[in-house]
């Protein structure tokens, strides 16, 4: 007995392959706002920021908000902090002997720093203090405590590994 071979539609298909899930690797451009307007990044200039959905590889609410999205949509998303770098932690903010530092530092505000700990982590630092004899420094990441706005567009779902697109 021979059954009927699925009839496929060419929009279902195409409406099914450009929908984000978890696991596609997709092609966005974005501007990234604090709540003020004030922008932070965006990718208006160069190429799309690819990346796998699900991989970690971004924020976690601006992912979730990514997953449904279908090609060529724009969408306006807000990310809470809890889901972007997390809420500020005052304990990461420390006040450090000047006299303690490796000379020729470039101290003035605002200068990243990186200090290594003794299990050898690198953890960047932002100096937001100084002087003659103290120098403090923010461990936090510059947008922590921050909610987050982002102007997105899915340019395309490449597919399930970067660099492969969807073929039928």
């Amino acid at each position: 007995m021979c059954e009927a071979a699925p009839v496929f539609h060419s929009d279902s298909i195409e409406s099914y392959m450009s929908q984000v899930k978890t696991g596609d690797v997709v092609r966005v451009h974005y501007t990234g706002k604090l709540t003020d307007g004030t922008e932070f990044d965006s990718s208006k200039g160069r190429d799309p920021l690819e990346f796998q959905v699900g991989g970690g590889q971004i924020i976690p609410g601006l992912e979730k908000r990514i997953e449904g999205m279908e090609t060529g949509e724009k969408s306006t998303v807000v990310v809470p902090a809890d889901e972007a770098y997390g809420p500020r932690d005052e304990r990461q903010v420390q006040s450090v002997p000047r006299d303690s530092l490796p000379d020729g530092l470039d101290l003035q505000m605002g200068a990243r720093l990186t200090a290594t700990t003794q299990e050898g982590k690198q953890i960047p630092l932002t100096v937001i203090g100084l002087d003659d004899q103290q120098v403090t420094v923010d461990a936090n990441h510059p947008l922590a405590g921050q909610d987050l706005v982002f102007d997105l567009e899915l340019i395309e779902v490449v597919g399930s590994e970067p660099g492969q697109k969807f073929g039928l």
